[in-house]
């Protein structure tokens, strides 16, 4: 009788192991599995705000549309967001972003915050100021109209749209 005791508790003891074994292996592969997750969620954010800036650039607000020639993507008219910058208080909640601003790459010159009086001698428009979190961008045209000795041109610029937003 003792020898089949002894056999029936190494029996279940045996049977614990295994099911320990089981379920760490379980929570190994969960882990894994997890974290791959994270990764991938973390990749459609970040594409999802650059689709967002694309989306941006290309809306009517900001878009150069024909007026620049033909139909441009990723083409700011600089004179309407300079417009927009002042109406700002009307698209509270148009846009779900934190900060938007457009900064002049190329040519360079300086560190200048547009206003109305010193455009377009400026390279930073700051449309909407708000806390940054995590920064995403992308390279447009900046373009704009200027008089040069009577007639009227179109004046176009590399210029970077950098956005944030909360990422709730």
């Amino acid at each position: 009788m003792k020898k089949a005791q002894l056999k029936i508790q190494q029996m279940a003891f045996m049977l614990i192991a295994v099911t320990l074994f089981f379920v760490l292996v379980g929570m190994f592969v969960l882990t894994i599995y997890v974290s791959e997750l994270k990764n991938s969620a973390a990749v459609l954010d970040e594409k999802n705000a650059l689709l967002l800036v694309t989306k941006l650039a290309n809306s009517p607000e900001f878009s150069c549309g024909e007026s620049f020639g033909n139909l441009r993507t990723n083409c700011i008219d600089a004179d309407k967001v300079m417009i927009l910058r002042e109406r700002i208080l009307n698209y509270e909640n148009f846009w779900d972003v934190e900060n938007i601003e457009i900064r002049k790459i190329y040519p360079i010159s300086g560190n200048k915050i547009c206003t109305l009086e010193n455009y377009p001698d400026c390279n930073i428009i700051k449309i909407r100021e708000g806390n940054i979190t995590t920064e995403y961008s992308n390279f447009v045209s900046l373009c704009r109209k200027k008089v040069f000795e009577g007639e009227v041109e179109n004046k176009c610029e590399l210029a970077k749209l950098m956005i944030s937003y909360n990422e709730n």
